[in-house]
């Protein structure tokens, strides 16, 4: 939920910044955010550990966003969400009519204020599909959980799942395929609740051609 949340802000807001807004660095920011969705975890595995170690290292906060810490996790997830969230959200940005939003800020209305009250409400089934897309790769995500946490405690349910396939003692396959089922609900669910603005998307698109 901490992942859907913070992505979903961060990618709305950088998408709206780089749809509507010109700035020092635009341009490179958006051929950063491209190179960046390039490199996969898999090549930023060590970086991230040394990265999770030093905040680990900071007085109070580092027990909650270091190494084998769930919010040392969600960080590293976000961080590897965003650069396709922003590309997401920017195009659906660049979709919109300035008419509203020239209208509003001719009014006296400030940029936050267009963004969250007008913006935001036009863009709905982008950020349903955001939110679903990033729920998945959070929920079933396993290399970086698997990495950077120890134990049980802190485990999600992919890395749990694989701790009970044992090498050296019977599996019990009837718990694993609860558990497993267990995996799917919250993704039912989330699908179920997110259908008609996705579903959206689809009708925008037959509407525009």
């Amino acid at each position: 939920l901490a992942m859907v949340i913070g992505v979903g802000i961060a990618s709305t807001a950088g998408g709206y910044a780089l749809s509507r807004m010109k700035f020092a660095g635009r341009k490179g920011f958006l051929s950063m955010t491209l190179v960046l969705h390039a490199f996969k975890a898999e090549m930023l595995l060590i970086a991230i550990f040394f990265v999770l170690r030093w905040l680990g290292d900071i007085p109070i906060i580092g027990n909650f966003i270091g190494f084998n810490s769930v919010g040392g996790v969600a960080l590293v997830m976000i961080a590897l969400e965003l650069p396709l969230g922003i590309w997401l959200m920017k195009g659906f940005f660049d979709n919109l009519a300035w008419d509203m939003e020239r209208a509003a800020l001719i009014d006296g209305a400030s940029r936050f204020r267009v963004w969250w009250q007008i913006m935001l409400p036009q863009v709905r089934p982008g950020l349903a599909a955001l939110s679903l897309f990033t729920f998945i790769a959070g929920w079933n995500a396993y290399l970086v959980p698997f990495t950077f946490t120890i134990g049980t405690k802190v485990a999600n349910m992919p890395v749990f799942l694989n701790q009970l396939i044992s090498d050296t003692a019977p599996t019990n396959w009837n718990q694993v395929a609860a558990v497993g089922l267990f995996q799917m609900i919250p993704l039912l669910i989330f699908f179920i609740f997110t259908q008609e603005l996705l579903l959206n998307i689809y009708a925008g698109g037959s509407k525009g051609s």
